[in-house]
């Protein structure tokens, strides 16, 4: 990574953090707080901060940068920033924001408007439109910088899928070829898990987008009418998609409820079950590889060979044919930091082209930026870039609306349901649809 000022800094903005004026969170004048996730594999964050880190204050004499890992699973990790952003004295000056929290936590004021920085960076018209929009809250305002973004799809093993006669390349075109598949892994390898789906509330919105929604938009179906601005409720797809992790969980084609219930799951199939061939077929997201690249924390040289790609199909094999999810993650500003140029010019730093190329190839992102995406070097970096890249036609995105978090909490509820066997799909669908009504409103919902 290159050691430079950010522009803001060269056209004068440096005299100010230089200074020292301002203060940084928790009344130090010359520090800027920086809170990330750091959990598992996922360490490339914190590999590219440390980075940041030392470039800036290299060429920011007096302005210290304080890094806050937090280690922990997703939701623990929006628990955790939330606590931290709730007293001037802890939060954080930069924060590392999923783009589905933007909404939500632009409403309990934990964010600072990034319009009038972007206005003078002349990189922002590098960034893609599209990826622009994720970073935004209700009221139009640019709340965070993206860093990359993702699709979803069934990562395979080709060599268990040999051993089960099964055809390699493989193309599922339907809900019940991705069951055929796994029941076919378990009649000829018991002591392999053939297929993860990830579930239940412990896995947050890894199960709710990455596993269920994944699902729900292959029927046809929607959780929110964009056009009415209404949720939905009563969705027969909804049911499917309940049923499809039943099938999973209660027919013994996935990890047991309480490997699935771990939360370091995540951790397993990616460093552990895939890599010794414990598990056949994945529903997982494009970072994968990030980890079993040479930089990733479980190196492994031959997953080229090994692991190969399919997307998930819709659940007849009706148009598009495939489904995915995109999703992915921002640097944001907090509200409460006494030194804003300076918390900018970290984030400007930290997604300046260099950085942000060497963060989406050691993380395995889908390049949100157009110079990333067309340079040479990242394109050859990983093999996996060009299908993912190809799901975008057929991508879906989450809710961008401030009540989407306590949906998706609902939606891991009625997934552990079925996978635990405490209720049938038609009982959570309808729980959840309670839950729902009670969250927005009656007048908010729809009939699906």
């Amino acid at each position: 990574m290159r050691r430079t000022m950010t522009s803001l800094a060269l056209l004068g903005g440096g005299a100010l953090l230089l200074s020292g004026c301002g203060g940084g969170a928790g009344g130090d004048a010359d520090t800027i707080r920086v809170a990330y996730q750091k959990f598992g594999t996922f360490t490339q964050l914190d590999d590219l901060l440390q980075e940041v880190k030392s470039d800036f204050e290299a060429t920011h004499e007096g302005i210290t940068v304080e890094l806050v890992p937090i280690e922990a699973q997703q939701n623990d990790y929006f628990t955790k920033l939330a606590l931290m952003n709730q007293s001037p004295s802890t939060a954080p000056d930069v924060m590392y924001e999923d783009t589905f929290m933007i909404k939500s936590d632009v409403d309990a004021g934990y964010l600072a408007p990034l319009d009038d920085y972007v206005a003078d960076w002349d990189e922002w018209d590098s960034f893609f439109d599209n990826a622009k929009q994720a970073g935004l809250g209700d009221d139009g305002g640019v709340y965070g910088i993206p860093m990359g973004t993702d699709t979803r799809a069934l990562w395979y093993n080709t060599e268990l899928f040999a051993q089960a006669g099964l055809p390699v390349p493989w193309e599922p075109a339907t809900w019940q070829d991705v069951l055929d598949a796994a029941e076919a892994i378990r009649a000829e390898m018991p002591d392999v898990i053939p297929l993860n789906v990830y579930s239940g509330k412990p896995q947050g919105e890894a199960a709710a987008m990455q596993g269920f929604e994944m699902l729900l938009y292959g029927t046809g179906d929607t959780l929110y009418d964009t056009g009415t601005s209404k949720w939905v409720t009563g969705s027969q797809g909804f049911v499917d998609s309940l049923q499809f992790i039943a099938d999973v969980y209660q027919g013994e084609l996935g990890p047991t409820p309480q490997q699935a219930l771990d939360t370091n799951v995540g951790t397993s199939v990616a460093a552990e079950w895939l890599p010794a061939g414990e598990l056949a077929i994945a529903l997982d997201g494009s970072w994968l590889s990030g980890t079993w690249l040479e930089t990733g924390t479980a190196p492994w040289p031959e997953w080229e060979e090994v692991m190969a790609q399919a997307p998930m199909p819709t659940q007849d094999g009706q148009d598009p044919g495939a489904v995915s999810m995109s999703g992915g993650w921002t640097l944001a500003m907090g509200s409460d930091s006494d030194n804003p140029d300076a918390a900018w010019d970290f984030i400007a730093l930290a997604l300046d082209k260099d950085n942000s190329q060497a963060y989406d190839i050691a993380a395995s992102q889908i390049a949100v930026r157009s110079d990333v995406a067309e340079d040479p070097d990242y394109i050859a970096a990983n093999p996996s870039f060009e299908f993912f890249s190809s799901l975008v036609p057929v991508t879906n995105y989450r809710p961008a609306t401030s009540d989407y978090a306590q949906i998706s909490n609902e939606i891991t509820v009625a997934m552990e349901a079925v996978m635990t066997g405490q209720q049938t799909p038609e009982e959570a669908a309808a729980a959840y649809d309670e839950a729902v009504v009670g969250i927005v409103g009656e007048e908010n919902t729809q009939d699906g």
